[in-house]
């Protein structure tokens, strides 16, 4: 799988997410290793999700991710939030911003 393809699955992943309930502007920078490896961001900002191919320095948190595991999320084979406590995703950053975004955005 390339880094286009990553970043294409993750864009159609959160397409047509809900963030409604997100009321404040959330960053998040998303290193890809392995297979494809790269950096992308996705950021919430007016309750709308923007997923682009970008490094973002002014970011919230940071999650360090495994090509393949970025693959699974996005099949929804586990959380994002079961991920990270299994050591499977690193995370750095703002704990209440990204627990925000765990509990109020719904992925379709």
């Amino acid at each position: 799988m390339t880094y286009e393809d990553i970043v294409y699955m993750v864009r159609a992943t959160f397409e047509n997410a809900d963030a409604r309930k997100v009321l404040e502007h959330v960053a998040i920078q998303v290193n890809v290793t392995g297979e494809g490896a790269g950096i992308f961001y996705v950021e919430i900002a007016e309750r709308q999700i923007c997923v682009e191919p970008y490094d973002y320095y002014d970011r919230d948190c940071l999650l360090e991710i495994p090509s393949n595991v970025v693959q699974e999320l996005c099949e929804k084979k586990y959380t994002l939030r079961s991920s990270i406590e299994n050591g499977l995703v690193k995370f750095y950053g703002d704990e209440r911003k990204m627990n925000l975004c765990l509990s109020k955005v719904k992925v379709r």
